[in-house]
């Protein structure tokens, strides 16, 4: 099921997104999408490793703990 999301944008970040679309081949809707898709996963690779750094003692690489939430 979709749903429908309205936002406020700046004429210059408008104009920039239609550069961005119409240079990439892809839709607006595509691109937001894709970007809230990114920012979600950046936040939860943040917070888990923010978790697991100082509780578990051991020092983990990037890599290690986007294996853990793969």
């Amino acid at each position: 099921m979709q749903a429908f999301l309205t936002i406020t944008i700046t004429p210059e970040l408008k104009a920039a997104l239609l550069e961005l679309t119409q240079t990439e081949c892809i839709s607006i809707d595509s691109l937001v999408v894709k970007a809230i898709e990114s920012y979600i996963l950046t936040h939860r690779f943040r917070a888990l490793r923010s978790y697991l750094m100082p509780n578990q003692g051991t020092v983990y690489t990037d890599e290690e703990i986007f294996e853990i939430i793969s």
